[in-house]
């Protein structure tokens, strides 16, 4: 017997992975190399704002198959 949440992959997280790894880099590239502190700070508050977005659109999603097959 198949539920709803069986259908929920873990990969719609990957691309949100990738970029918030490449803001940390960019990050610290900006706060360490090039010296630049405040906008090392200011990117280094990016991969918690996209993991937050993916976390709600994955919420959503699964909001939206377990409304189906309450159908």
């Amino acid at each position: 017997m198949e539920t709803a949440v069986d259908g929920i992959d873990s990969d719609s997280f990957g691309p949100a992975v990738l970029a918030s790894i490449g803001s940390v880099l960019l990050a610290l590239y900006f706060y360490y190399v090039r010296g630049d502190e405040q906008r090392g700070t200011f990117v280094g508050f990016w991969p918690v704002t996209i993991l937050a977005l993916a976390s709600y659109f994955q919420l959503e999603e699964i909001k939206q198959q377990l409304a189906e097959a309450a159908e």
